[in-house]
């Protein structure tokens, strides 16, 4: 399964942004990438460190318009794993549009039920008009 190319994740990192970039790569939280690349280090081999510098040398940084939001991401990375997966085509669209039509349904739930939005929402059109 191809999730498209490893990037550098300069935005999240910590030293070079190589463990920021396994974790992006592979949908795993960075703070778990960065556990197991020390516990690598210290327990395994010392093999890991020449290895996270060619990495940090080699890889490209993240582009910044890959991304324009947090949202954004986690919903890219939640379509990107169910691509690989042994659904239909189909399914993954019906689901992918129900957490659409759920995001949305939220977004009027607020703007209903918050009255002082829902005024401050009228007045701001009333003095459009």
């Amino acid at each position: 399964m191809s999730r498209g190319q490893f990037y550098l994740d300069k935005s999240n990192a910590k030293l070079a942004g190589v463990c920021s970039g396994i974790a992006d790569y592979t949908g795993v939280d960075a703070v778990w990438v960065r556990v197991a690349a020390v516990l690598l280090t210290i327990f395994v081999s010392f093999i890991t460190i020449p290895i996270y510098l060619a990495t940090a040398v080699i890889a490209e940084p993240k582009p910044h318009y890959l991304y324009s939001d947090a949202d954004e991401e986690r919903l890219l990375r939640r379509m990107r794993r169910r691509s690989g997966s042994k659904r239909s085509h189909s399914d993954r669209v019906y689901s992918d549009l129900s957490d659409l039509d759920t995001r949305v349904r939220n977004v009027e739930r607020y703007y209903a039920t918050d009255s002082s939005s829902s005024s401050r929402l009228a007045a701001e059109i009333d003095s459009l008009r």
